[in-house]
């Protein structure tokens, strides 16, 4: 009887090793990644996907103190929502101001906009992948879960998980180097190749 297990894949952090590998982080690559986190023998159950909707809304520019408008679509994350097996968590997206570019600053003449970058803030995230890791724990629904992320907050989830009976595999991207706490509460370390 094959093994069930559920797929958990933090966005944020994948979409950092998937840009810097040069990948088009696509919700049909997002599929790729998240069948890929399977071994032969194992079924999956579920793949819930964890990531926040790009910003919408409008900021003060830091110099000028025009307004800048911000607006995305979320159109790729209800399209990967309608996958098979794919189950979307959304957390939000908060703006936190503006941030210079490069430092450090090297004046070439008085500071303008262009100087800034904005900066954003996930929140939620980690408090749905905990949750849903309890949850699964719980009812017992499958034996394993292959998770990817490099949050630290998930540390006490993976310790109710393995409590429950219930194996963690970290799963691991090329470049990623995992967390020594992470690793300390997996039971396996799961390194998976980007899909083709």
């Amino acid at each position: 009887m094959a093994k069930k297990i559920a797929v958990m894949l933090d966005g944020g952090h994948l979409r950092v090793y998937a840009k810097r590998a040069a990948k088009d982080f696509t919700p049909d690559y997002i599929e790729k990644i998240g069948l890929a986190c399977s071994l032969a023998g194992e079924e999956i159950l579920r793949i819930l996907y964890y990531d926040c909707a790009l910003y919408n809304g409008t900021a003060t520019l830091p110099i000028s103190g025009g307004k800048k408008t911000f607006t995305a679509s979320d159109a790729w994350l209800r399209q990967l929502a309608q996958k098979d097996l794919f189950a979307v968590r959304r957390g939000t997206l908060k703006f936190r101001g503006f941030t210079l570019s490069k430092i450090p600053y090297k004046p070439s003449g008085p500071l303008v906009d262009s100087d800034f970058k904005p900066e954003f803030e996930q929140k939620g995230v980690d408090m749905r992948i905990g949750l849903d890791m309890a949850i699964i724990a719980s009812n017992g629904s499958v034996d394993l879960i292959a998770l990817a992320t490099n949050d630290t907050d998930c540390i006490p989830a993976m310790k109710h998980v393995r409590r429950s009976g219930v194996q963690v595999a970290l799963v691991v991207v090329p470049g990623y180097s995992p967390a020594t706490e992470l690793l300390e509460h997996a039971d396996f370390k799961r390194a998976i190749a980007w899909p083709t």
